[in-house]
């Protein structure tokens, strides 16, 4: 299997258009978001659902939950960087969360 190629930061840039709640992190290497819920069970809801899409995926987030709050960081490390497959995990995300 191919190594997924990292993102040149223009694509990063534009990719970041489509992803508003969504920022590159201080180092560049990642993208971030928290996500807020009204409720625990809607937090830990979504991270079963997303459990199940990075199974799918092969891609898994680095992510954490504190009662209605989810934070997640999204890198390729095997890239050392971003790649497309956090894009895409962040938009699967996105329409998941409904937010």
């Amino acid at each position: 299997m191919a190594m997924p190629e990292r993102l040149s930061d223009a694509a990063i840039a534009e990719a970041l258009r489509d992803l508003p709640q969504w920022r590159r992190s201080d180092d560049g290497l990642s993208i971030e978001r928290r996500y807020d819920f009204d409720d625990f069970v809607q937090a830990f809801g979504f991270m079963a659902q997303m459990a199940l899409v990075s199974e799918t995926m092969n891609h898994h987030p680095e992510w954490s939950n504190v009662y209605r709050h989810v934070t997640v960081r999204m890198s390729t490390h095997d890239a050392g960087g971003l790649t497309a497959l956090d894009v895409q995990w962040a938009r699967r995300a996105d329409a998941v969360s409904g937010r």
